[in-house]
């Protein structure tokens, strides 16, 4: 089986450490666990895993956050993976810092990252973990906020959020989604 593994984040070492890629940070961690790099190749780095006999193929788009849809189409169709085994890791302003949530479908919720990749797909059916990552921020100041850095005692909790990313990444590849939402959603 074949999983087409996305994480949004926005290329180049400006955004490396901001909220909006927590998407690059998740799969960059899962890669540097398993002692493989990124290589650079069309619209992406991309790597490849196996986890329990499950080829987990890893996409950090270079597409930009919010022209992501391209690349998730055309990865998905190079390695020929079917929409149910595509997982997006997102980060999401409407969820406390550290909150993750499994879901099999879902709107875009505002974010320009999964409205391309729903433009590209022609549906909003598709896995995504959502990593919250706080709204702490006045009024206007949301691109802002998500391009920040987070803060000191978001970095002391961050790689073990981080942890439980991966955790239920390899849970979608392996128990299925319903009983890794079941199990792991909110811990």
């Amino acid at each position: 089986m074949k999983y087409l593994i996305i994480g949004l984040g926005n290329p180049g070492a400006e955004y490396e450490n901001t909220r909006h890629n927590i998407g690059f940070k998740v799969l960059d961690q899962l890669a540097s666990l398993s002692n493989i790099s990124f290589s650079s190749d069309r619209y992406a780095d991309i790597c490849e895993i196996i986890f329990k006999g499950r080829k987990l193929i890893l996409v950090k788009p270079r597409t930009f956050m919010n022209l992501s849809g391209k690349a998730v189409r055309y990865w998905m169709q190079k390695k020929g993976v079917a929409q149910e085994n595509l997982l997006v890791i997102t980060d999401d302003i409407s969820l406390p810092f550290g909150v993750l949530r499994l879901r099999k479908k879902g709107s875009d919720g505002g974010h320009n990252g999964l409205s391309d990749i729903q433009k590209f797909l022609g549906n909003s059916v598709y896995p995504r973990l959502r990593f919250g990552i706080g709204n702490d921020f006045h009024r206007g100041g949301q691109a802002a906020y998500v391009l920040s850095s987070f803060t000191e005692g978001e970095d002391q909790t961050l790689n073990d959020r981080i942890e439980m990313a991966i955790k239920m990444l390899k849970g979608f590849a392996t128990i299925g989604i319903e009983r890794t939402m079941s199990d792991l959603n909110g811990k």
